[in-house]
C-alpha cells in the first residue's frame, strides 16, 4: 500500500472514530441550556446550530453560511442566522460553545478527564489540526483562527471541530467540481441509501425543490425515477468520497502509522462513551456508520 492510499483510507477511518465524539454537542442538554441562556429557542436544535457552528466566522449573514454550510435550504439559513447575531454576538456564542462542551464532556467522560489517555489523544488530533492547510477552507480557517483552550477534554473537541471543518471543506469543493448543488447533493446522496430521505428532510427544501434537483439529477443519468442512483449516480458519489479523504488526508500525515494506531486505541473509551449516551440519532445525514440509541 503507497502513503497516498494509507492516508487517504487513515483520514475516513479517523472520521468514523472522532466524528461520534464530537456530534454529542448538537443534541447534549447542556449544550441546549447554554444556547437557552443566551436567549435561543430550544425546541429544535437549529436555532443555535447557526450560530454556534458560524460563530467561527464572526457576524455571517445568511449568504455566506449559506455558502460555507452548502447543504442546508437557503431559507432555513436565513430563518436562524438574520435574528442570531441580535440575540448574542460570536464572541459570547464561542465562549457558550466552550462552556457546553466542557459541561458535556464532564457528564459523558466524567472518569477520563484528567486521564493520561486523554491528554495523549488530545495532543495527537491537535498535531494533525494545527497542520491543516485552511486555504480556501473557511469554515476550516475561522476555527484555526480561534484561541486553544488549555484543558485536554476541550482540546480534543476544538480539534476535532477543526478537522471534521477542514474535511467538510474539501467535500463541499468535491461537490461543486461535480457539479452538484446544495439540493442535488442530498437528493443524490439519499439515491444510493446513505439514509432515508425523510431524514434529509431537516435541511428543510421543499417538496418542489427537491423534486426539482431530482429532475436535474435525472437529466443527467444519475438517478432512476423511482429515485435510486443509477450505476453512473453510484460511481460519481464514489469519486466524490474519494475526492473528499484525498483532500482530507493531509493533516494526518504528520502522524506515523503507529500514532493513528494509538489514536484508534485512545479513543475507544470516547467513543464508547459517545455511543451509550444515547444522545446520537439512529440515523443521520453525516454518511457516517449509524449509531443506534441504546433502549434504556
Amino acid at each position: 500500500m503507497t502513503d497516498d492510499v494509507y492516508y487517504w483510507q487513515s483520514a475516513r477511518r479517523l472520521w468514523h472514530q472522532l466524528e461520534p465524539v464530537f456530534a454529542p454537542f448538537f443534541y447534549a442538554p447542556e449544550v441546549f441550556e447554554e444556547a437557552a441562556a443566551l436567549g435561543y429557542a430550544t425546541e429544535t436544535r437549529w436555532p443555535a446550530y447557526f450560530p454556534f457552528r458560524a460563530a467561527p466566522l464572526g457576524a455571517a449573514g445568511p449568504r455566506l453560511v449559506t455558502a460555507a454550510f452548502y447543504s442546508f435550504s437557503p431559507a432555513m439559513v436565513a430563518e436562524h442566522v438574520e435574528p442570531a447575531w441580535r440575540i448574542a454576538e460570536p464572541a459570547q456564542v464561542l465562549a457558550a460553545r466552550l462552556r457546553g462542551v466542557d459541561r458535556m464532556y464532564r457528564t459523558l467522560m466524567a472518569d477520563q478527564l484528567g486521564t493520561p489517555g486523554l491528554a495523549e489523544a488530545a495532543a495527537l488530533v491537535r498535531r494533525a489540526a494545527e497542520s491543516a492547510d485552511t486555504v480556501g477552507r473557511p469554515l476550516a480557517a475561522a476555527t484555526a483562527d480561534l484561541p486553544w483552550p488549555d484543558e485536554p477534554h476541550l482540546v480534543l473537541w476544538q480539534a476535532i471541530s477543526l478537522l471534521r471543518e477542514h474535511r467538510g471543506d474539501g467535500h463541499i469543493a468535491a461537490l461543486v467540481d461535480n457539479d452538484l448543488d446544495g439540493c442535488e447533493a442530498l437528493v443524490s446522496f439519499a439515491a444510493i441509501g446513505a439514509a432515508p430521505v425523510e431524514t434529509f428532510e431537516s435541511r428543510q427544501w421543499s417538496p418542489e425543490e427537491w423534486q426539482a434537483a431530482a429532475e436535474r439529477l435525472r437529466a443527467r443519468g444519475l438517478v432512476d425515477a423511482d429515485g435510486s442512483a443509477t450505476d453512473t449516480g453510484r460511481d460519481l458519489r464514489d469519486r466524490i468520497e474519494r475526492r473528499t479523504d484525498e483532500l482530507a488526508s493531509a493533516p494526518w500525515r504528520v502522524l506515523t502509522p503507529a500514532d493513528i494506531d494509538r489514536l484508534v486505541e485512545l479513543n475507544v473509551p470516547f467513543l464508547t462513551a459517545a455511543i451509550l449516551s444515547g444522545l446520537l440519532p439512529g440515523t443521520n445525514t453525516l454518511g457516517i456508520a449509524n449509531v443506534k440509541a441504546p433502549v434504556w
